[in-house]
């Protein structure tokens, strides 16, 4: 346990909540796993390769086929050949990704982008530019459903799913951004450099070496996907996965399973029907939004600055997710923030001058920022892996479908509106098209978010509204009070410091419910299993998480409410660490079914008794880890000690939650160092006059 450190080095955590720990911690814990690191790296190589494809081939186009006419329709032209894939490809692409080795699928759409780049830089044709870049949106289809659901599985928690999806964006739409734009630079520039500007071929051959340049990026992607991410052909084992590889089903039946799955579960289909809101309002601002800026009298400069606060607001937007993701659920934050997004839509077709506008705008795309980042986590943390690539490729094929179409029948109704002027208060009032088109985007959104907020929200009987004012106020989405769990390898451990740190509590002026471990709670226990004979770590973990459930909501979730601080013994991590020893279940598995019986509450403070299993007396190691009576554990110190290796490897992964104490010693010894260690957390906190003393519950 040398990787640990003690109670006098740890990082002292915030007893704000587990989702206090800071956003640059929970990225590091993240870049911390090797294969994803790799994977952000091969995200940069091709997203790179995406932005630089976009001003090469344009600027290839122009040198291909002169003339004004394609000096104007050569973007178009290109970014229409990437996008087309998209509506043709994208289901295919699920398909693959669920069906295939999704590392294989990412090396071999590697490879083709890599040679249909290449291609176009020796064939050197108009048509086949046009060619090759619709094959290249192919392959892209195919590839970002094979890596999205595949991210998943080479994290170590559900939780990380998050930090993971803001890593990616940030990678894709930050840091690759400005390294295409300016490598593209650095290549267009060398003629300039070399003084030879005037010089055709000089310059038609700069504008192949940059294709050529896009096309070893993919390949070396692919050397990088095949050699140093074995990781990515892992899957999740599931009776669903076992059975549809025994059955072999088609690609056209997955395709439909797929769909049936969207529309048959209520959180999918909610995700899918607020996806379709989303990218319809979007598109509705992208089709008007320069008639819109000459609305404001500001011209090219109010199209730029909302362009700007847009972007402004998305990076915001992601930004703090996590932040507002801590104090609501994701279900419920996916809807009520597409709500949000189509309200302030409405403020910005009503905005009378600029700078409300921009506030507005912002608004707009910080909550698009939240909504996006959100519904990616809820793929993937909350969708199955043998669904995740389908779901992952709806949602792209979505993107694309509704934002074209949204694009295109935008200006047209603009037309059929018409400038019109309307008499407010005696005053005339000139409203041009977009604000009526725009004010019914916003509206639709609203609804169409309302809907999805009622089809994905698990908690119905909370008002959502109080939760709002909650969050936007900064406090916890499950309670006032405040949780600290003491975890250990022993029971005799955790129940001797967990009444010691009540006590201790309690004597600072803090009002405290020492909450049972649910697996000492003999008496439940028994009576459950008194009338059924269970065998299997299965079978005890689940009566152990309903056990636990009933606590979490009789005891702990009444307490925390009345803003109470609550001490309880073996939570989650220590039982999670036993039954993953045993080695029989995933962990994953036993994640799922404690995150689902505790409703996700996370402790605000973990203390983790480090104590060596060398040091532990032997009745303490023969305890029974299952809390069935006359059943004993893997009584071996083999068991402790892989025990206490996960118990380290947790702390490791999130240390600003975390409080380390060493355990070797006597009782006291170890109380003493858990009392310094804990309770100049809570020196300031002050304990409401409202809150009643909590009877205390053994």
């Amino acid at each position: 346990m040398d990787n640990i450190q003690d109670s006098d080095t740890a990082g002292q955590p915030n007893p704000g909540g587990a989702g206090a720990a800071s956003a640059t911690h929970r990225l590091r814990s993240v870049l911390a796993i090797r294969p994803f690191r790799r994977l952000w790296g091969v995200t940069y190589l091709c997203s790179v390769g995406d932005w630089l494809s976009l001003l090469a081939l344009t600027g290839l186009v122009t040198k291909l086929a002169e003339g004004y006419r394609w000096e104007g329709f050569a973007l178009s032209a290109v970014v229409l050949t990437q996008l087309l894939p998209g509506i043709l490809f994208a289901p295919l692409g699920g398909v693959l990704a669920d069906r295939f080795d999704r590392r294989k699928v990412m090396v071999l759409c590697d490879l083709a982008r890599g040679g249909l780049f290449l291609s176009i830089a020796f064939v050197g044709t108009a048509w086949w530019l046009f060619i090759a870049n619709f094959l290249v949106g192919c392959c892209a289809m195919l590839w970002i459903p094979a890596k999205d659901s595949a991210v998943p599985n080479l994290l170590r928690r559900p939780d990380q799913v998050e930090s993971a999806n803001q890593l990616g964006l940030v990678m894709t739409y930050g840091i690759s951004t400005i390294s295409g734009f300016g490598l593209y630079a650095i290549i267009s520039g060398i003629p300039g450099y070399l003084h030879l500007t005037d010089r055709d071929d000089v310059v038609f051959t700069v504008a192949s070496i940059a294709v050529v340049v896009n096309g070893l990026l993919y390949i070396t992607s692919a050397v990088l996907v095949a050699t140093r991410i074995p990781e990515l052909s892992g899957r999740a084992t599931s009776p669903k996965r076992k059975q549809a590889d025994e059955d072999k089903v088609g690609f056209v039946a997955m395709m439909r399973d797929g769909l049936r799955y969207a529309w048959r579960t209520p959180l999918v289909r909610g995700l899918v029907i607020g996806m379709i809101g989303a990218f319809a309002a979007a598109g509705a601002v992208i089709g008007c939004a320069k008639l819109y800026a000459l609305s404001l009298l500001g011209g090219d400069s109010a199209f730029g600055l909302l362009f700007i606060a847009v972007f402004v607001g998305l990076a915001s937007g992601m930004a703090l997710a996590p932040r507002f993701a801590r104090r609501l659920t994701y279900n419920r934050l996916f809807g009520l923030t597409i709500v949000c997004a189509g309200l302030s839509l409405a403020i910005v077709a009503l905005a009378p001058h600029l700078w409300v506008a921009l506030v507005a705008v912002a608004l707009v795309g910080g909550t698009a920022g939240i909504a996006f980042l959100t519904g990616l986590t809820i793929i993937g943390s909350q969708v199955e892996d043998e669904m995740r690539g389908r779901m992952v490729a709806l949602v792209q094929s979505l993107m694309k479908i509704i934002l074209g179409l949204s694009t295109v029948v935008t200006p047209l109704l603009v037309t059929v509106v018409q400038p019109r002027t309307i008499t407010v208060f005696n005053h005339p009032l000139h409203v041009d098209g977009t604000r009526p088109v725009m004010f019914g985007a916003g509206v639709l959104a609203a609804v169409v978010g309302l809907i999805a907020y009622r089809q994905m929200d698990n908690r119905r009987i909370e008002p959502i509204l109080s939760e709002l004012f909650n969050a936007i106020r900064g406090k916890s989405k499950s309670s006032a009070g405040l949780l600290i769990t003491v975890e250990g390898d022993t029971r005799r451990d955790t129940s001797a410091q967990a009444r010691r740190l009540a006590d201790a509590l309690r004597d600072a002026g803090h009002v405290v419910l020492l909450a049972s471990d649910p697996e000492l709670d003999e008496r439940r226990l028994r009576s459950m299993l008194s009338t059924v004979d269970l065998a299997g770590v299965r079978a005890h973990a689940l009566v152990a998480a309903a056990v636990r459930a009933d606590v979490v909501e009789r005891e702990v979730r009444p307490a925390l409410d009345s803003g109470a601080l609550v001490v309880m013994e073996r939570y989650v991590d220590s039982p999670l660490a036993h039954f993953s020893a045993v080695g029989s279940v995933q962990p994953a598995e036993v994640e799922g079914l404690v995150d689902w019986a505790t409703g996700r509450l996370r402790p605000d403070v973990t203390i983790l008794l480090d104590r060596s299993p060398v040091t532990m007396p032997d009745d303490a190691l023969d305890e029974t880890v299952f809390g069935k009576p006359g059943t004993r554990a893997i009584d071996n110190i083999e068991h402790h000690w892989r025990v206490q290796r996960l118990l380290t490897e947790m702390a490791s992964a999130d240390p600003d939650r975390y409080v380390v104490v060493d355990a070797d010693g006597t009782e006291d010894e170890v109380a003493e160092r858990v009392r310094t260690a804990v309770l100049p957390l809570f020196a300031e906190r002050r304990v409401p006059a409202e809150v009643q003393p909590v009877v205390e519950t053994t």
